[in-house]
């Protein structure tokens, strides 16, 4: 079986054994286009490319006759737009979840335009990720583009259509769109109204286990595969991610901190929040994954390693040794709390729990007896701060966890993993799970072709390498400290509206 994930940095494809055990894989990454500090965008073309290649070379790598081959399945980033021409040549590049050209147009969504009401309907909150503002933001500063479109569509559906030349939209990225009612599983009208679009301007939504046949045979050869192989459409990244690490049962709760990071747990239906503060996107029809994105994760370590860790990174050279280890052992030597010094790890803007783009970094709290280390683990302890504000909203809807899987590359650092289960006061394991969502996508393909019965196959095929328990006193000490770390985000509001302002004219 393999897996292919469409990530926003690179695509990756992993060949797995019915048993869930891996046989190979193989990725390529990617530029993301950024020629103004609004703009994200990609080339379709080159992800379409990266598709065809990962696939062939973990055909290759394992050398497997493609008549073993049971079905290929997917896993994908959210939010990306494409326009399409009839051809379903592209009219502009893939514009990715971090593109924020149309941050105005969200917040008149919000303010304006009913934006609460379509996001409790359709559980993406209004922020310029979503293609409901991007399609806005083009419908009113990109007329003539916008109105000569034929589609608009996502980086997965414009690989499936080159492939099979048929438009379909997973239910689960369709879900991360803004643009689709959770209960009624189609388009929601008055978001389409918002947005401008009529319903044939989109793909069919389909099932998560939706299989489509009849691949271009150009396509198969390159790609070492039998034309008449199945494809499953599969889900998002995000919802794979959580079945691909076993969390889908109630009151498990994944962890994920990459470069950004999200906090997820599945629940039997949809759930939105009153507040506005989570998404909730589709994995099954009966499955729902609810939590909350943000933007700033591992970045926020590579940052800090950059400005404050030269020295640190001369060391490790000399040593032997990774960089990020060297800094986690220096932030070890100081106690929990960071002797009363916060960071507000905004330096990306924020989504969950805040969405707001406007948000910025701070450090809180600090005085003449702090030192480069306390920095370094207030750093670190900001980024667990930040996504226990998740949790605690997440907390108000479906009550506390039992469990936290915990994953990405964080989870190496065990200095880092402490903290969470310290910072949570929760349980805490790591999964031995590489490459989840891969996982998570043949696991789907699996369950619809019909080959198991239930997805809670998954128990079988994931083993834990790490647990940790809470430290009492490192749970006092963050339990003091945390109200204090949520109220000065929220005081500083007006505040970050303020200083964007500025750096925006002057920087």
């Amino acid at each position: 079986m393999i897996g292919v994930d469409i990530g926003t940095t690179s695509t990756k494809s992993v060949l797995f054994r019915k048993d869930g055990s891996m046989v190979a894989r193989h990725g390529i990454e990617y530029p993301l286009f950024s020629p103004t500090p609004l703009t994200a965008e990609q080339d379709p073309e080159e992800i379409f490319q990266a598709v065809i290649q990962t696939v062939k070379k973990v055909i290759q790598k394992s050398d497997v006759s493609s008549d073993d081959i049971l079905f290929v399945s997917f896993s994908s980033a959210m939010h990306s737009l494409i326009a399409v021409n009839e051809q379903g040549k592209p009219l502009t590049n893939c514009i990715t979840w971090a593109d924020n050209r149309s941050a105005q147009w969200a917040e008149k969504i919000k303010d304006e335009w009913n934006g609460h009401e379509i996001y409790l309907r359709t559980g993406t909150p209004i922020h310029p990720m979503s293609p409901l503002s991007k399609l806005t933001w083009l419908r009113h500063e990109k007329n003539d583009l916008f109105a000569s479109a034929h589609k608009f569509i996502s980086i997965k559906e414009y690989i499936f259509y080159k492939l099979f030349n048929e438009y379909v939209i997973d239910y689960s990225i369709a879900s991360a769109t803004g643009l689709f009612n959770l209960k009624e599983l189609n388009w929601d009208e008055e978001a389409l109204h918002v947005a401008g679009v009529t319903p044939d301007r989109l793909s069919n939504p389909v099932p998560t286990t939706y299989k489509i046949e009849g691949l271009d045979q150009d396509f198969a050869v390159e790609m070492g595969l039998n034309p008449s192989t199945p494809f499953i459409v599969g889900a998002s990244d995000g919802v794979l991610s959580n079945l691909g690490v076993n969390a889908i049962d109630p009151g498990v709760v994944a962890v994920t901190i990459g470069t950004s990071g999200a906090i997820r747990t599945v629940t039997d239906k949809p759930v939105t929040d009153p507040k506005g503060r989570i998404f909730c996107y589709a994995l099954t029809e009966d499955k729902w994954v609810i939590g909350g994105p943000v933007n700033n994760g591992g970045m926020i370590f590579r940052w800090i390693r950059d400005q404050l860790g030269a020295s640190e990174v001369e060391a490790a050279k000399r040593l032997g040794m990774d960089p990020y280890d060297l800094l986690t052992e220096i932030a070890s030597r100081v106690k929990p709390g960071a002797d009363g010094l916060l960071f507000h790890p905004y330096l990306a803007g924020e989504r969950a729990p805040l969405w707001d783009a406007n948000a910025r970094g701070s450090f809180f709290g600090l005085g003449l007896h702090h030192k480069k280390e306390h920095l370094i683990r207030a750093v670190l302890e900001g980024v667990i701060f930040n996504l226990y504000t998740v949790l605690l909203a997440l907390e108000e809807l479906i009550g506390e966890p039992t469990q936290i899987q915990a994953t990405g590359g964080f989870a190496r650092s065990e200095l880092w993993r402490q903290m969470m289960a310290d910072i949570f006061n929760q349980k805490l394991s790591v999964p031995e799970s590489f490459e989840s969502s891969c996982l998570g996508a043949v696991i789907l393909g699996l369950y619809g072709l019909g080959e198991i019965d239930s997805l809670d196959v998954v128990k079988e095929m994931v083993g834990t390498t790490n647990h940790h328990t809470p430290n009492p006193e490192n749970v006092e000490i963050y339990k003091e400290l945390a109200p204090i770390f949520v109220r000065v985000s929220r005081v500083l509001k007006d505040e970050y509206r303020s200083i964007t302002a500025f750096q925006k004219s002057h920087v």
